[in-house]
């Protein structure tokens, strides 16, 4: 039985990004028919355009949906998206599509198939590729992802890669306990279901960096790290096991 698959892109402002990144997508899961897949936009908060193309969108996909949130947070809209969706396995990208989409089958059979309740996307497991990265922000990147060893000894790498995915049991589970509204998020979902015992499979990818990027690297890396202070010192809430 085909398992369902729902990928949301969270987009602010994205109405020139778009139409590719649901172009290519459409094209690359209609090669890979083994899943019953849905895309949803979740708009956090877009004052440009944005609305008006996913309608249009919609409308030549009948797969494409969208979820409209006023306030906005990137993880905001990733919990809305993830906790009102009702397939089997919930994935999140970016909509620059950095990470190659050649992956996209493994971090869903990770899950499907090989049993594990959170795949996420690695740029420094052995076998990933980053290329077009500025030094600052690997030196940022690569510092952080060490930091949280220190920290907590995880079994994943990289915690940032925005290309992940969760089975229906552990969005339903972990989703509620994230307090964090934006980019922390990533971290945030990994650690929970670290200290819960739920299975992590990380996935080496071919990363190409957006020079684009909305993310402020200084604001958001004093974010992340009063975000492990918090889960370090106040605790991580426990959601219920994967065998509950």
């Amino acid at each position: 039985m085909a398992s369902s698959v729902e990928i949301v892109i969270p987009v602010l402002n994205e109405e020139r990004a778009l139409p590719s990144c649901i172009e290519k997508l459409i094209e690359f899961t209609n090669q890979h028919s083994e899943h019953e897949w849905k895309i949803t936009v979740a708009d956090n908060g877009s004052n440009d355009r944005t609305p008006e193309v996913i309608a249009e969108l919609g409308a030549r996909f009948p797969n494409v949906g969208t979820l409209r949130l006023e306030e906005r947070g990137r993880g905001r809209a990733l919990k809305r998206a993830w906790l009102a969706s009702d397939a089997d396995v919930r994935c999140y990208m970016d909509v620059d599509l950095s990470t190659d989409l050649k992956s996209l089958p493994a971090l869903v059979s990770a899950i499907t198939e090989d049993g594990y309740d959170v795949s996420t996307g690695s740029r420094l497991s052995k076998g990933s590729e980053v290329t077009d990265r500025k030094l600052s922000r690997e030196i940022t990147s690569r510092g952080y992802n060490t930091l949280i060893k220190l920290m907590f000894w995880p079994p994943f790498p990289d915690a940032q890669c925005g290309f992940k995915a969760v089975s229906r049991k552990a969005a339903e589970s972990l989703m509620p306990l994230i307090k964090d509204n934006a980019w922390f998020m990533d971290t945030e979902l990994l650690l929970l279901a670290h200290a819960a015992g739920y299975r992590i499979k990380s996935i080496p990818v071919r990363w190409v960096d957006d020079p684009d990027t909305r993310v402020k690297v200084v604001s958001t890396a004093w974010e992340d790290l009063k975000g492990l202070l918090r889960l370090r010192f106040r605790g991580r809430p426990r959601p219920s096991s994967p065998s509950e």
